[in-house]
């Protein structure tokens, strides 16, 4: 089982700045393509990014975090969300 979670004002802030909500990018963990690499380590925490096509089409990368809890279930926090670069479509078709 899979939950997603997110910052409330973080999620409005993504949304005005790049367009793109977070309920949209819970759809790139939906496509079967979808590139998962390592990101950061920020206060102790391992960052992901996911690139991958929202329902909508659109190649998207998202940065989260992810963890299971004491039921299996793995919650994903998004923690941010915009289109691709070139460099990062290259990599998801690659």
């Amino acid at each position: 089982m899979r939950a997603f979670e997110w910052n409330a004002a973080k999620a409005a802030s993504n949304l005005r700045k790049h367009k793109l909500s977070f309920e949209e990018a819970t759809e790139v963990f939906d496509d079967p393509f979808v590139h998962i690499e390592q990101d950061r380590v920020v206060d102790g925490e391992q960052r992901w990014l996911a690139i991958g096509v929202s329902h909508g089409f659109i190649l998207i990368v998202v940065a989260y975090a992810t963890w299971d809890d004491e039921t299996g279930t793995e919650t994903i926090r998004i923690i941010s969300a915009r289109r691709a670069e070139k460099y990062e479509r290259r990599r998801y078709e690659g």
